[in-house]
């Protein structure tokens, strides 16, 4: 399966990233990693591009929700009903509860919300759901 992958918006977290496409990657997944500081429109693009399945958002910075927040909107002007939408990481600015962001994210058109979650079992979410 083809992932697009990246960090949104003003966040710079590189090493992170690297994580991310090395563990897919490991996992048998064909990797397009859009690296860091990544425009939402770029991520689209890349899907269009690569025809992924998959898009993997993620943010350690807790700024992502400023900047997903057209993800149904865009979603559905691309039309990628059959694309897998995630986001990972640090969802929330300052103290969070994730019984509060994982919702929130959901409705704005991510299938799977993982925040504050080990990669490694998130990674296996995302496998188990994609079957």
């Amino acid at each position: 399966m083809k992932v697009v992958t990246g960090v949104v918006g003003n966040d710079i977290h590189v090493v992170a990233n690297r994580l991310i496409e090395i563990s897919l990657k490991e996992r048998g997944f064909e990797v397009f990693n859009l690296g860091v500081n990544t425009y939402l429109e770029e991520f689209l693009d890349a899907v269009v591009e690569t025809n992924a399945d998959i898009l993997l958002i993620s943010s350690l910075n807790g700024e992502a929700e400023g900047w997903c927040r057209d993800i149904l909107f865009l979603k559905e002007k691309y039309n990628m009903a059959d694309v897998t939408f995630v986001i990972g990481g640090n969802l929330g600015v300052g103290e969070t509860d994730g019984d509060e962001i994982v919702p929130k994210y959901k409705e704005y058109g991510f299938d799977l919300v993982f925040h504050q979650i080990d990669l490694m079992e998130g990674l296996d979410t995302l496998e188990e759901f994609v079957r």
